[in-house]
């Protein structure tokens, strides 16, 4: 039997190997897609162009931070103001101890709320000390703890009855709470019937040993002021201006200096002669006071320093208002309403 043995024509050879590269190219891409996936390395020249940008941008946004600075170099822009008050509160400060004795009288609280208010406007560190005779009146207690100030309230034992300054011992009440305690500052007796400035405590806060300044005061008469404290050239005391004629050593008002605690309690520091207890003395006259316990604390006017400089500035006054033969109000309080009442028409 013979066979018949067909060939393929041309075209369809054609079509069948055009089939043969069309799959083969699309194996040899697929495969390499999945050889690009997994070796990244194929794609370097690509990523080094990323990173050349990340690089650029990041030297373009540092030089743009730093462009301030550059221009405050050459001049281009003022410096940032200096908070003057914050570059202070990075020095430590004296601490100021403000000694007040204060006792019943008619206008005991309207005074000791007169101190208080000016001692709230001194920067910190202060300490008050408020010392009473006998016992502590809750009223000058509560009045403490409202004014928000750092305070030892203090009592003083001793009968007063025939004291002829009440306030000497209570002041030495003061001196042996410091001296026993060891407190370092500044201290200054600020009786509680003066007017005082702010400036008088900041200025105490820079004594070094034994500092002094002028009182003004009125006169017994009340109708003139009077000056009493030193003549200084700068800051050394070469005089004194005094209201009397009565021979003194030191011409200071009570509230007319101040000194460093630890004269009180380290002799040896500040080369005392003696170890003796420095402390007021109640058996001199009024107006003797004070010169009999500054020449326990210095030697001459070598050791004081008039504050402030010149001497020419008055900061605090020594007033004598004190109302005579008045009541003392209990608790601070009227019992009784005013005599005359209106009514509401």
């Amino acid at each position: 039997m013979a066979s018949i043995r067909r060939t393929l024509s041309p075209s369809k050879n054609h079509d069948r190997t055009q089939q043969k590269h069309s799959s083969g190219d699309l194996r040899r891409i697929l495969a390499g897609a999945v050889f690009l996936h997994r070796h990244p390395r194929r794609h370097a020249p690509w990523n080094q162009s990323l990173l050349l940008r990340l690089l650029l941008l990041f030297l373009a946004g540092f030089f743009v931070g730093i462009s301030p600075l550059i221009g405050l170099e050459r001049g281009g822009f003022d410096p940032p103001p200096v908070d003057q008050e914050s570059s202070d509160s990075m020095v430590p400060r004296k601490l100021v101890i403000v000694v007040t004795p204060t006792y019943e009288r008619a206008h005991q609280a309207y005074y000791l709320n007169r101190v208080a208010a000016a001692l709230k406007l001194v920067r910190p560190p202060l300490l008050w000390i408020v010392v009473e005779a006998e016992a502590v009146m809750a009223e000058t207690a509560e009045m403490l703890r409202r004014t928000g100030l750092i305070y030892r309230h203090l009592v003083c034992e001793k009968n007063l009855t025939d004291a002829k300054d009440r306030r000497v011992h209570l002041r030495n009440r003061a001196l042996e709470h410091i001296e026993r305690h060891r407190l370092d500052g500044v201290v200054y007796f600020a009786d509680d019937d003066n007017v005082y400035s702010v400036e008088l405590f900041e200025r105490i806060r820079e004594i070094g040993r034994f500092g002094t300044w002028p009182v003004a005061m009125l006169s017994e008469s009340k109708n003139k002021p009077v000056l009493e404290g030193p003549i200084c050239n700068g800051s050394q005391v070469i005089g004194w201006h005094t209201k009397s004629k009565r021979i003194r050593r030191f011409h200071v008002d009570m509230s007319g200096f101040a000194f460093n605690s630890t004269i009180l309690w380290d002799p040896k520091k500040w080369r005392r002669p003696t170890s003796n207890p420095i402390r007021q003395l109640d058996t001199k006259k009024e107006g003797f006071q004070e010169t009999t316990f500054i020449e326990q604390v210095v030697e001459d006017e070598s050791q004081m320093e008039g504050i402030p400089p010149g001497c020419s500035k008055i900061m605090n006054w020594h007033l004598h208002l004190e109302a005579q033969n008045l009541a003392y109000p209990k608790g601070w309080q009227l019992q009784k309403n005013l005599d005359t009442v209106l009514p509401i028409k």
